[in-house]
Order: structure tokens, then sequence, then C-alpha cells
């Protein structure tokens, strides 16, 4: 494991959420791609105060100790056999579902967990390669060794378990792939343009909230990590997913669960 990287496990054994989180180090970077979409212009300088990402998606099994522990409901999709095994990732969660999982994971450790803004994962997503197209650099998905075979399995009828595929460059999964990920930010198309240098975290409202990622319902799976998306928080969809963030200054190997 990474130097900086934080492991914990919460739970019984057999019944535990086990979450390892990737330090993303402070620092600029260049969001956004002149080639994009219009939505990803214009490029920008941006500061990202060190923060800490999951490697992972949050998978079916860890949310499902979330439900357990809560009584919240349980996520529509959790009887399909495509999409219920537990190392896939968890879909069918809404925005405000994902906020209440990272706050309740909050509480439980006594640290900060939140969803990332958009900011944080694009920085995340590029893994240390400034203005990479790609978690891996500027190649296509479709010259990738394992991209043919991947579709032709877990992604023709759902997501694949977490952790497939070559982690970037900060030991992130499947970052442009598997399923989109809910971010923290309400999402404007303009937003770009007025945005903060430093630690920008979306409009104040808005009717959609942000997203990023690629996904296994898509004709192009994978998606370039400066690629926007963005859904109403309500809605539930069998591509959408997410991972957590924690905005944590701690040193400490480990993160002591309250009692």
């Amino acid at each position: 494991m990474d130097g900086g990287a934080i492991a914990f496990r919460h739970g019984e054994a057999g019944d535990e959420i086990s979450l390892t989180l990737a330090r993303i180090p402070e620092g600029w970077f260049l969001m956004g791609c002149a080639e994009g979409q219009d939505n990803e212009k214009p490029v920008h300088r941006v500061w990202i105060d060190e923060f800490r990402l999951g490697i992972f998606q949050v998978t079916n099994a860890d949310y499902a100790h979330f439900v357990r522990a809560t009584g919240a409901a349980s996520p529509p999709f959790c009887s399909d056999p495509a999409l219920n095994l537990p190392d896939q990732p968890v879909t069918g969660v809404s925005w405000f579902e994902a906020d209440k999982y990272c706050k309740w994971l909050a509480d439980e450790t006594g640290h900060k967990f939140r969803l990332p803004t958009e900011a944080e994962w694009e920085r995340a997503a590029r893994g240390g390669r400034e203005g990479a197209l790609f978690p891996w650099g500027d190649a296509s998905p479709q010259s990738l060794p394992d991209y043919t075979e991947r579709c032709a399995g877990h992604w023709k009828h759902g997501p694949e378990p977490v952790g497939h595929g070559k982690a970037n460059g900060y030991g992130l999964y499947n970052t442009c792939d598997n399923v989109h990920e809910w971010c923290g930010d309400w999402y404007s198309p303009e937003y770009y343009a007025v945005s903060p240098e430093c630690n920008p975290r979306g409009p104040e409202t808005g009717a959609r909230r942000s997203s990023r990622g690629g996904s296994w319902r898509h004709h192009i799976k994978v998606s370039r990590c400066a690629a926007r998306s963005s859904i109403p928080p309500e809605f539930q969809y069998a591509d959408y997913g997410f991972r957590v963030a924690c905005g944590m200054q701690s040193q400490t190997s480990e993160i002591i669960l309250k009692k």
C-alpha cells in the first residue's frame, strides 16, 4: 500500500466495510479540456488541497452494511443478478442516498467523509498526469489490451467488480469506467468561466448534481478525465454509483472507529 494511504475496517468479521483511501497531494492542475465539450471550457488553473479518496467505488457489500445499520432503503437493483454481486459497485443510489452514506460513515468514524468535488475528482482521476485525456495517458481505451474482453463480459450486462483493470498513478481503480460517480457539486455548464482558483465547489444552487466517470451502459464505456455529466439528484440509475472522499490531514495509518 502507498505510504500516504489509509486503510480501515468497520463492523464485525464477515460483516464489515474495508476501505482504503489514497492520498491525493495538494497542488495546481489544469482543469477542463480544450478539445472537449463546451461545458469543459475554458481550461483553467485550479488549486486543490490535499485530500483522500477511496481507491474503489463503494460496493454492494459496503452499502448493505449501511442499510443494515441504519434501516435505510435497499437500492432498487439489489435483486438483479447482473447488478447485485457483493464486490460490484452499488448502483441505483440517488445523490441524497450517497450523501447520507457519507454522513453515516463520518458519524461512525469521527472523520469528515463526503462526496468529492468535481475538481477533486478530476485531479484524482488524472493520477498525476497533467493534461492527460485518460488516467493512463492519451491512448484510446480501445487500444488497451483488456478493453475488448471487459466489454464482452461484465460491461455487457452490468458493471464489473471493483478493482479490475490497472490503477492510476494515485492507486485509484475504475476512475473513468464502470459506473458514473456522484460528486458533491451542483452542476452548471457555465461554471468554469466563474470558478474560483482554489478548491472550487460548484454553484451555490442548481437543478442537477454533477457526476463523473464512464458507464457500463454506454456504447463508449470509458470517459475522458475531463468529461462532465449530471442528472437530477433524486434519480436512481443502474449505472450511477459513488466513491467517498475525506479532507482529513491525519498521518495515522488507521482510522479508529468511535464506539
